[in-house]
């Protein structure tokens, strides 16, 4: 049996999704009771759980051999996740698959890579079998941005940085073949899309599959932070943002595309186009 975590998430939800459909064993972990409900009228097994309180992560593992492990940036990232590992050690969890970050580093600017990192470091010494998938920047991040695009511009601060965008659905498909077959204990696997591109390529190829001219407007640090806030973002996503733009991408450290997806799974990842054609309504004109 495992246990899917962040199940009401894209890369949770595609998961669930995947596992279902193939026949696998498996339950959700949710907090909210109007999600525990629309699980089960799914047909999906689903448990109460809450990151913030650990006797409830062990409880909602019992009798699961394999946990996925996926919780949203937060100040609490840290704390959540190693107590979720330390519950699946007391609960007889055998195997953690996590979803880390190609970035993640104890010493970086962007908190939740240092997060990241961090926990990478107390699962590795838990004395479980694990599993730690390092995405690149998800492509729905652009979802983020879907209002400027629509009126023709996408803010940011990464200067000439380019990334290897991947789709959160080809994540997901990696974490299921992780989960359910062997010969993956103690792998660190780098996830990419197919292709590099910085912010002027990604406008361009949104401008040509959305039929409306679309360009990259590089702000200055605290303009993209103050566009940040009065979005809707704290001040820590908004920080760290910044940080993970205009150091990691714009200093051009991001990493070239590995492959691994399609050597996992035997399909390609998505490219760039696709997940603008699969997702136009988004992106669509405001005019």
């Amino acid at each position: 049996m495992i246990l899917v975590t962040g199940a009401t998430g894209g890369i949770g939800g595609e998961l669930a999704r995947i596992l279902k459909t193939a026949g696998h064993a498996f339950r959700v972990m949710c907090r909210k009771q109007d999600q525990l409900k629309s699980f089960r009228e799914q047909g999906i097994d689903a448990i109460s759980g809450d990151f913030d309180q650990p006797e409830t992560l062990t409880q909602a593992m019992h009798g699961c051999t394999k946990l996925f492990l996926i919780t949203p940036p937060t100040p609490d990232q840290f704390r959540q996740e190693c107590a979720a590992i330390d519950a699946a050690k007391e609960a007889g969890v055998k195997t953690v698959v996590k979803i880390s970050a190609s970035d993640s580093n104890v010493r970086s600017t962007v908190p939740w890579a240092k997060s990241h990192a961090l926990i990478d470091h107390h699962l590795r010494a838990s004395g479980l079998n694990w599993t730690i998938l390092k995405p690149t920047a998800f492509m729905q991040n652009f979802f983020w941005f879907k209002e400027p695009i629509s009126k023709g511009f996408i803010p940011l601060v990464s200067g000439k940085g380019s990334v290897c965008w991947v789709d959160t659905r080809d994540v997901a498909r990696v974490a299921a073949k992780v989960l359910t077959e062997d010969g993956h204990n103690h792998a660190t696997y780098f996830l990419t899309g197919p292709e590099t591109l910085d912010m002027n390529e990604a406008a361009e190829r949104i401008s040509k599959m959305t039929h409306h001219k679309v360009r990259y407007v590089n702000l200055p640090n605290p303009v993209f932070k103050a566009f940040l806030r009065l979005t809707g973002n704290s001040r820590w996503m908004a920080k760290g943002l910044v940080a993970q733009f205009s150091d990691v991408v714009a200093g051009h450290h991001d990493i070239d595309p590995t492959f691994e997806i399609e050597r996992l799974t035997g399909q390609p990842a998505r490219d760039f186009s696709q997940f603008i054609r699969d997702h136009q309504a988004k992106f669509q004109s405001a005019h």
